[in-house]
């Protein structure tokens, strides 16, 4: 198994019971698959860099994996179908920092609500 970091957009109208359903949709692959979530981290609302469709801001949600390829394939592909999710990114990475992310970190010290929802497994 490989350890994997993927970070997906949401669009803004999407409430959190529904981004939560996604993401435990995203975790019930991972699960039947015998892979693992290090890591998850909920980013909040924030302004896109630029317009994508009609959404001028998203939910940034970020999860740190230990699975194979062929998980991450099948992570994709349902990203690619959920009309919800507007854009994603997943990278191999050497290993999965249990610290904050550095993201997380500049959210805590501009006193904005943050959730952070760190798994160590």
């Amino acid at each position: 198994m490989s350890f994997y970091e993927s970070v997906f957009i949401i669009r803004q109208d999407v409430s959190l019971n529904d981004i939560d359903k996604i993401v435990d949709d995203f975790a019930k692959i991972i699960k039947d698959n015998n892979g693992t979530i290090i890591k998850k981290e909920y980013w909040g609302v924030r302004t896109l860099a630029y317009k994508i469709g009609n959404n001028k801001k998203g939910h940034y949600y970020f999860l740190g994996l230990d699975i194979t390829g062929n998980v991450k394939e099948e992570l994709e592909r349902k990203m690619k179908l959920n009309e919800n999710i507007i854009r994603f990114l997943t990278i191999q990475t050497d290993s999965i920092s249990s610290e904050p992310s550095p993201i997380l970190k500049n959210q805590s010290t501009e006193n904005t609500p943050v959730i952070d929802v760190t798994v160590n497994n």
